[in-house]
């Protein structure tokens, strides 16, 4: 799992022209689910957005407090693009975790959040909507985190990925289709496998 972590002074997301979330002073986080991540791996993000200290304290030293500290805001957005492995210029997002998978991952993990902090300071876009986040950095301060799953080869991760998707295949023929189509309703992967997107296609991808 990874996070890029971004101190703000406000932070919106806009889904349709209509904005559907916002937070004041505190922290935007765009997160990124693999498709190897558990429970484990979740409950430690968890734990270090929310102890990360990034803000001042009282007296003004810098990098004392943390989001709980001083009782501000946090809003989430899940980004399976941070899960990118280039193969030479084109983006290949086969470490993202599938689109089912990663939603309920996700609602979990804001759950978790919410749990462990005030349910009224956590806020989150649409899983799965073309959005427009609109982040004021404070400072700027931008913080990248990872999970120690995030330390498995990546390779590794696609070659037993694209073993998976093989087996299933010869198992079942009638699935075989190109994975890899952009939906032209956002930065989605598509697979019919999957329903309801594109018209009758599915999301194959963790979602912005």
């Amino acid at each position: 799992m990874k996070a890029i972590v971004q101190r703000v002074a406000q932070a919106s997301v806009t889904v349709g022209g209509e904005q559907i979330s916002s937070i004041g002073r505190g922290l935007c986080v765009l997160l990124g689910i693999s498709l190897e991540d558990t429970q484990r791996e979740l409950e430690h993000m968890v734990r270090k957005i929310l102890n990360l200290r990034v803000f001042e304290d009282e007296s003004g030293k810098h990098w004392s407090k943390s989001v709980m500290d001083k009782q501000y805001e946090v809003l989430c957005v899940s980004q399976f693009t941070l899960q990118c492995i280039l193969k030479g210029n084109k983006p290949d997002y086969h470490m993202a975790m599938p689109t089912e998978q990663a939603e309920c991952f996700y609602n979990n993990f804001l759950e978790q959040l919410r749990k462990a902090y005030k349910p009224e300071l956590i806020k989150d876009g649409k899983f799965g909507a073309y959005m427009q986040v609109h982040i004021q950095n404070d400072g700027p301060v931008t913080i990248e985190l990872e999970s120690p799953a995030a330390a498995v080869d990546p390779k590794q991760l696609v070659l037993k990925k694209i073993s998976e998707e093989s087996a299933t295949a010869s198992l079942h023929p009638e699935r075989v289709a190109d994975t890899d189509v952009i939906c032209d309703k956002g930065a989605e992967r598509v697979s019919p496998m999957c329903s309801t997107a594109c018209g009758g296609d599915g999301v194959f991808g963790n979602a912005t």
